[in-house]
C-alpha cells in the first residue's frame, strides 16, 4: 500500500489494525512521557529505527545501521496507554542502500479506530562483520 492509499493523519485508508501485521507494535509505558504529558518524540523515532532496521535487515540478509532519516513529520501527538503499530514499505535498494517509508499509526485504549501520528523515510546501509558498507545481495 503506498502512502496515498494510507491517507492523511486521520483514520481514512488507516491499515487494517487486525490483519496486516504491522513491523512493530507495542504500547506506550510512563517512562515514554516528555515533561507536556505526551510521549516523548525520540521515543518513537526510536520505535521507527527499530521497524524499518528490522524490514531493511531481512531485505538485506543481515546487518545494516540507519545512515539517514528524511522528511519526518509528526501530525499529532501520542498519549499514554495507546497502541503504536509501526508500518513499513521499501522504497529503494541501491548497491548497498536501502531506503524505507516507515508510517506510524496509533490505536487509543479500546477505541478500534486508528489515526497517523507521523511518518519519516529512513536510510539503511547493509554492513558486513567488519562494520563496512556491503553490497545488497539480489532478492
Amino acid at each position: 500500500m503506498d502512502q496515498t492509499e494510507r491517507g492523511d493523519a486521520t483514520s481514512q485508508g488507516a491499515p487494517d489494525f487486525e490483519n496486516e501485521a504491522p513491523a512493530l507494535r507495542t504500547f506506550t509505558m510512563p517512562r515514554d512521557l516528555n515533561g507536556n504529558g505526551d510521549v516523548f518524540g525520540g521515543w518513537v523515532l526510536s520505535q521507527m529505527d527499530l521497524a524499518g532496521g528490522a524490514v531493511a535487515a531481512k531485505r538485506a540478509k543481515g546487518k545494516v545501521a540507519t545512515v539517514g532519516i528524511e522528511a519526518m513529520k509528526f501530525h499529532r501527538p501520542i498519549s499514554l496507554g495507546d497502541e503504536v503499530n509501526c508500518y513499513c514499505r521499501i522504497l529503494k535498494v541501491g548497491n548497498t542502500s536501502i531506503k524505507v517509508l516507515i508510517e506510524t499509526w496509533v490505536r487509543a485504549w479500546g477505541n478500534p479506530d486508528g489515526y497517523k501520528v507521523t511518518e519519516g523515510v529512513f536510510t539503511f546501509v547493509a554492513i558486513g562483520e567488519d562494520r563496512k558498507p556491503r553490497p545488497v545481495p539480489p532478492e
